[in-house]
């Protein structure tokens, strides 16, 4: 694929954070293109670096020292309230645990960034409803967090994330925290999202077994690839 296809640039990022009298390196040069359609996941031991890099390419921490690119733009020239929209209409992120809102229903939860991108209650609430639709979980759209279980939690997770049609969907052990039965269906629905939504997925995961489901599998040691 040539440079026109590519949706993500990171070039040379390098993070550390102070500990003690020195610098504690996460990233230590780190260069990833994600191009159109892509598929991969990232794998690597506790504190390799992979939920940094995941962070940092999604915009929500900056690097020390590298570049990060956009289909052009250059990312790390924006400000906090630039980066927030562009991640709230460019990128739909997924993590371990599903952090909804308590005081909010299923359907409140998935229309949040519609809402908070400014589009109307109507347009949000019908964005929201066609997912949860999509997800089986239509029947669930008034039942409030507290009476749904982990699977689902997590559906309403992915179906928040993907609300607004984000190019690239970012996630982050999204099956560590459930069990395997729940976990493979997640895995399923992943696969079952890129392909209708035409998404570039990256995800950071320790099953072997999801893994080597990707086309691509990128490994990690000490804040490098290997």
């Amino acid at each position: 694929m040539n440079e026109q296809n590519v949706l993500l640039k990171a070039v040379d990022i390098h993070k550390s954070y102070p500990q003690g009298a020195g610098e504690l390196e996460i990233l230590r040069g780190i260069s990833l293109d994600i191009k159109e359609g892509d598929a991969f996941a990232i794998l690597g031991s506790s504190g390799a670096g992979k939920s940094t890099l995941l962070q940092i390419m999604g915009t929500l921490d900056r690097p020390n020292k590298g570049e990060l690119y956009c289909e052009g733009r250059d990312l790390l020239a924006m400000n906090d309230e630039e980066l927030s929209k562009f991640r709230n209409s460019e990128m739909g992120f997924v993590f371990q645990f599903h952090h909804l809102l308590g005081e909010f229903t299923a359907l409140e939860n998935v229309m949040i960034p519609c809402r908070v991108g400014g589009e109307s209650i109507r347009v949000a609430k019908e964005k929201a409803m066609h997912l949860l639709e999509f997800m089986g979980l239509a029947e669930r759209a008034d039942h409030y967090p507290n009476q749904l279980s982990g699977g689902e939690l997590q559906r309403i997770a992915i179906a928040r994330a993907l609300v607004r049609h984000p190019k690239i969907l970012f996630a982050d052990e999204p099956t560590g925290n459930l069990d395997s039965m729940n976990g493979g269906k997640i895995q399923e629905l992943f696969f079952r999202l890129k392909e209708e939504m035409k998404l570039a997925l990256v995800v950071v995961t320790h099953d072997l077994t999801f893994a080597a489901r990707f086309p691509k599998v990128y490994r990690m040691k000490d804040g490098l690839w290997v």
